[in-house]
């Protein structure tokens, strides 16, 4: 049997017509944020100096009091689009992956071409530049700032994709729940992972997750209904869930196909205690 070619979610172009309704499954809460699919529209994208064809949805950024770790953009680029420099902050770390389009992707001087299903991670304070191909290309682009910390060197670059990577059961699961792995998890230089997870229908995460790390979750195929906090809400491709720490989370696949979604999160790293 062929194995089937992964799709990969993404925003709407234009805008719904006048005749539809505005009733959606958009909310913001103190524990966490849904932002559906069908509110990433034209009039919400956002744009950076030093690009050309470029525009982007900001799907996260830092905020004082809910999630503070990491900015989310899902960047798409016209053909021939790009930057020669898109990261001015030299403290910085970037991961990027490809859904959409081909993409060359320029880090330290190499060169590496990105298709759909490709990843790269690049270390703060590395030079790259990025640029289209011939067509319109999209990639999501996680920006965090790297913490130092005393005796660990920057991580290395890294340059995947998620079909050469062979998913990882879950414990106690039968398969029913991976996750795809970009960076090793025992590798402490890490302070972000960025992977995909995994569910087939009827899968699901059995408890309410209750923890530190501050979570992006953006549903690449499929559909579940997902527990944020005290709320069940009904999830589906293109669909971005985003947790600050503690909120309560878990989830069941919905079928008929897997269920996958984009995770970041933030680990290795001890809490800030502010002066």
């Amino acid at each position: 049997m062929t194995a089937k070619t992964p799709t990969y979610a993404g925003p709407f172009a234009g805008l719904p017509p006048q005749t539809d309704l505005t009733t959606d499954t958009a909310v913001f809460t103190d524990a966490y944020a849904v932002i559906p699919a069908s509110t990433m529209r034209d009039i919400v994208t956002s744009f950076l100096p030093g690009w050309t064809g470029m525009r982007m949805w900001m799907i996260a950024r830092p905020l004082s009091g809910f999630a503070e770790t990491f900015s989310q953009y899902i960047v798409e680029l016209q053909p021939q689009g790009g930057s020669d420099r898109p990261e001015d902050d030299e403290g910085v770390q970037s991961a990027i992956f490809v859904t959409d389009g081909t993409i060359t992707l320029t880090i330290d001087g190499k060169t590496h071409e990105l298709t759909p299903g490709g990843f790269a991670y690049i270390p703060a304070g590395m030079a790259w530049s990025v640029k289209s191909g011939a067509g319109t290309s999209r990639f999501h682009w996680w920006r965090k700032r790297w913490q130092v910390v005393e005796g660990l060197s920057k991580p290395d670059a890294i340059i995947a994709n998620e079909r050469d990577i062979a998913p990882i059961p879950m414990p106690d699961t039968g398969g029913s729940w991976a996750t795809t792995r970009f960076m090793d998890p025992e590798d402490m230089r890490h302070d972000m992972h960025i992977t995909i997870v995994t569910f087939k229908p009827g899968g699901s995460i059995p408890f309410a997750e209750t923890h530190v790390m501050e979570h992006g979750l953006f549903v690449i195929e499929g559909k579940a209904v997902y527990r944020l906090n005290r709320d069940w809400v009904e999830v589906g491709p293109g669909d971005f869930m985003w947790l600050r720490a503690f909120c309560p989370q878990c989830c069941y696949a919905g079928g008929p196909g897997n269920f996958r979604y984009l995770l970041y999160k933030d680990v290795n790293r001890h809490a800030p205690i502010w002066k």
